[in-house]
Formats: structure tokens, C-alpha cells, sequence
């Protein structure tokens, strides 16, 4: 497929429109966040994607790990929260847009992806020109590495079938590359604080046991769990194929937060790091 450019479609609004905005944003969000050394090799994160104000002081505990590496290609798997589709959407060369610049897009990731699993994952960059939960890992992906490369995943219907297909496809095609995993997801939307919390502790424990497979039974079983559920167990699948034997909750919080501390209605957010061996 011929490779294009998906401009920007959530700046000036999700996040801020401008460099120097965004910038100072990350900034404060970085300088708050707790200083937290990565044990061992950082292979993937979890990060929320909501509006940059709301779960961005999430976010920077676990992109604060990236401060002291070196540029990698990025493969970010995320939700479809508009587009309604069966497999994975991949935009499979080009670059993505933002206030902070161009991303290029690591097309030999990308092929080797959709090699590794053809009946699955598709390069179609139109599905993800209104989506927001890759777009919204850009900016501190970008303000840690200005020459960025990335691969930009979308799950469809997040069916079982999807995550083991798509975990087997990263694992096969990753392994041998320097790539940095990143499962894009917000937990519970919309419930009371003390309702949202005592759900989302459900899913924090399962993260921090690094227990993929009793976090996907969950998901089948209950409605409200995680709108990138299926991207958390596709990368924790992948990313323990790919050496990590750990995983470390950075950060859980809720927009009633930073909302007025409106706690009436809240989405959860997370932060994890899964890492392999020791440094």
C-alpha cells in the first residue's frame, strides 16, 4: 500500500495544539511523577489514552522510564473506540503527525507483523484516522524521542482470537528487534470513585501478577472492565514471549482526580512497566 500521513486528528483539543504547550504540559507531568528506576529491560508499558489533562499524570510514571534510553521503534496496540471491525488494523508505512512533529512509520516492523499472522492483521491507515488511543501516546513518546519510529496496531472486536493471534504475530516478528511495546487503555468508565476503584483493583492485581491469562478470562466474563483490555493481554502475552518476567504497577488513579475532584463518574487509569531479567 502506498504509504500516507495521518495528520494529526486530536491536537487542540484531547492535547494541546501547539509544541511549546505540549511541552510544558509533559513536562509538569513528568517533574510530578515519582522518580522509579526500571529493573531490567523495559519491554512494554501500559499507558491510558484519555484527554492529556486527565490521564496524562498517569501516563508520565511509566513513560518517565524513557528518559535515559536510546530511540527505539514503537509498536503501539490500541483499541477501536469508532470503527467497528473484526482483526487488526495496521497502518504499515508513512508517518503519523503532531504538534511535536513527524513520526515515521517503521514499515519493516510492519510487514514483518502482517506476515506473521495475514488472516488477522490488515494495513488499513483509514480506520484510524478517527481514533484517538494511539494518538494520545504520541506526545510523550515524541518529547523523549524526537526521531521516533513507530507501528501503529488497532484491535477490532478484541475477540480471544484476536489477542492470541496478535500476541503470536508480535512475538514471532519482534524477536531479535530493540522495539518498545505499549498497550494503550483506560479501566472502567463512568461509575462512582469507590465503585470504579474496588473494580479496576481487580485488574491492577492481575497486571501486577503478570497474570495475562486470568485478566482475559475476566474481560469475557464482565462488561466495564477496560476498553484496551484485549491490547493489555495481547503485549503482557507477547512481551513474556519476548524475555519480560516481571511486571510493576507504576500508577493508578481516576479523573476525578484533576476533574474538580468530580468522583461521581470517573474513568480508571493505569500505569505498568513489564521488564525482563535484571539491568
Amino acid at each position: 500500500m502506498k504509504p500516507t500521513t495521518r495528520p494529526a486528528g486530536f491536537a487542540g483539543s484531547w492535547y494541546p495544539g501547539t509544541a511549546a504547550a505540549i511541552r510544558r504540559e509533559l513536562d509538569a507531568y513528568l517533574a510530578a511523577a515519582s522518580p522509579v528506576a526500571a529493573v531490567g529491560r523495559l519491554v512494554a508499558l501500559v499507558s491510558p489514552h484519555a484527554g492529556l489533562r486527565y490521564s496524562g499524570p498517569v501516563a508520565a510514571h511509566g513513560y518517565g522510564l524513557l528518559r535515559d534510553r536510546a530511540s527505539v521503534t514503537v509498536v503501539l496496540v490500541g483499541p477501536s473506540h469508532r470503527a467497528a471491525f473484526d482483526g487488526v488494523a495496521l497502518h504499515g508505512s508513512g508517518a503519523w503527525e503532531s504538534p511535536l512533529g513527524r513520526a515515521e512509520i517503521d514499515a519493516e516492523v510492519a510487514t514483518a507483523i502482517a506476515a506473521a499472522a495475514p488472516s488477522l492483521v490488515f494495513d488499513d491507515p483509514a480506520l484510524h484516522r478517527e481514533e484517538h488511543s494511539l494518538e494520545l501516546q504520541l506526545p510523550f513518546l515524541q518529547q523523549a524521542w524526537p526521531s521516533l519510529r513507530i507501528v501503529p496496531l488497532m484491535m477490532g472486536s478484541q475477540s480471544r482470537r484476536e489477542v492470541e493471534g496478535l500476541a503470536s504475530a508480535l512475538s514471532d516478528a519482534l524477536r531479535g528487534r530493540d522495539v518498545l511495546l505499549v498497550a494503550s487503555s483506560d479501566l472502567s468508565h463512568y461509575e462512582p470513585a469507590a465503585l470504579a476503584n474496588r473494580l479496576d483493583a481487580v485488574v491492577v492485581d492481575l497486571v501486577a501478577r503478570f497474570d495475562e491469562g486470568a485478566l482475559l478470562e475476566r474481560l469475557e466474563a464482565h462488561a466495564n472492565v477496560a476498553c484496551g483490555g484485549g491490547p493489555i493481554v495481547a503485549v503482557m502475552r507477547a512481551a513474556r514471549s519476548l524475555g519480560a518476567d516481571r511486571s510493576r504497577v507504576l500508577k493508578y488513579g481516576d479523573s476525578g482526580d484533576v476533574e474538580a475532584h468530580d468522583k461521581s463518574h470517573v474513568v480508571g487509569y493505569l500505569s505498568a512497566a513489564l521488564t525482563a531479567g535484571e539491568p
